[in-house]
This record gives C-alpha cells, sequence and structure tokens, in this order.
C-alpha cells in the first residue's frame, strides 16, 4: 500500500517526452494540453508507482518512442485515495468514471470532463493529488498512479534523483 496516513513517502516514476525531460518537475505538459485529472492551464505531474507503469502510462498512443524516465524521492500530501469507495461517492465520483475513456474526446469537445472536475474539487479542498489505478492498456488492477497538483512547499517535497547530472545534459 503506497499511502501511510494520506501520504504518498518514497521513490515514484515519471516517463517523460524528452521535450519536457530539462525540468522534470515543470508539469508543462499537462498544463498546456490537460489531462484526466488536470484541466488546460492547470500544471500536474503524473506518477507511477513503479518503472513499468510509467513507461506504459508514457507511451500509450502507437508505437514506443523516444521517452526519459525518472525517478523521484517523494514526501507528498495530503494524497485522495480512489480505493476508499465512501470518500470517492462522497466526492460525486465512481470508479467507473474515473476509468472513463472518453475524457480526451470530451475535453477536445469542448464538453465538461467529470475527472477533471472532480480534480478541481479536490485541489479546492486541499489535496495535493490522486491516487488512482492505471487506466493504460496492459495495466492491471494493482497498477497504480498518482497525479500531483502540488509538489513543492508546506507539506510537500518532491526531489529528482540524479546524482550524475545527467537531465541536465539532454
Amino acid at each position: 500500500m503506497p499511502l501511510r496516513e494520506g501520504r504518498f513517502v518514497g521513490q515514484i516514476y515519471r516517463a517523460l517526452n524528452p521535450v519536457y525531460a530539462r525540468d522534470p518537475l515543470s508539469g508543462r505538459g499537462a498544463e498546456l494540453y490537460g489531462g484526466r485529472f488536470n484541466a488546460k492551464g492547470i500544471p500536474a505531474l503524473y506518477l507511477a508507482v513503479d518503472p513499468t507503469g510509467a513507461l506504459r502510462e508514457a507511451n500509450q498512443a502507437g508505437s514506443l518512442q523516444p521517452t526519459v524516465l525518472v525517478s523521484y524521492q517523494a514526501d507528498v500530501g495530503p494524497i485522495f485515495d480512489y480505493r476508499d469507495a465512501k470518500e470517492l461517492h462522497r466526492h460525486g465520483m465512481s470508479e467507473i468514471s474515473l476509468a472513463d475513456a472518453g475524457w480526451r474526446s470530451k475535453m477536445l469537445d469542448g464538453q465538461a470532463v467529470p475527472t477533471q472536475d472532480f480534480a478541481a474539487a479536490l485541489i479546492s479542498n486541499g489535496f495535493a493529488g490522486l491516487l488512482f489505478q492505471s487506466y493504460a492498456k496492459g495495466a492491471s488492477a494493482t497498477d497504480l498512479n498518482i497525479v500531483l497538483w502540488k509538489w513543492t512547499g508546506d507539506s510537500c517535497a518532491l526531489d529528482v534523483v540524479d546524482d550524475e547530472g545527467r537531465l541536465s545534459r539532454l
């Protein structure tokens, strides 16, 4: 179980498009294009609890594209845990709605995206992120991801593991 008392503490992974690899803490790609759990204009970091999950998430469409796998040391929270069905329902969401594959089409068509609205409500309630099941092809029910909307400042620390400065050489 990756959460303890509503916090994630430990190593976490992200597979980046090389375009964003020099600034792996920016959340810029998600901010520009939007995501399942963030509307355009809201920076977010989508991370996986294991490296394989990060690669699966980053390469969901077509063939494997160039990708930079980054590891982070995290101490972030509070994190909303999607596995708490009572709290999920209290926030007007269900596991089926979280997994809705049509979110991107709705976003591109200018429609409301329930998962983005859910994320906005969590942000306004002070959550730094959301633990959720991976919906990428080939993922199992035990493959978990975390989206972060806050990763610096009060009660949040996310540090890139890059002791040799490799990312600055890209």
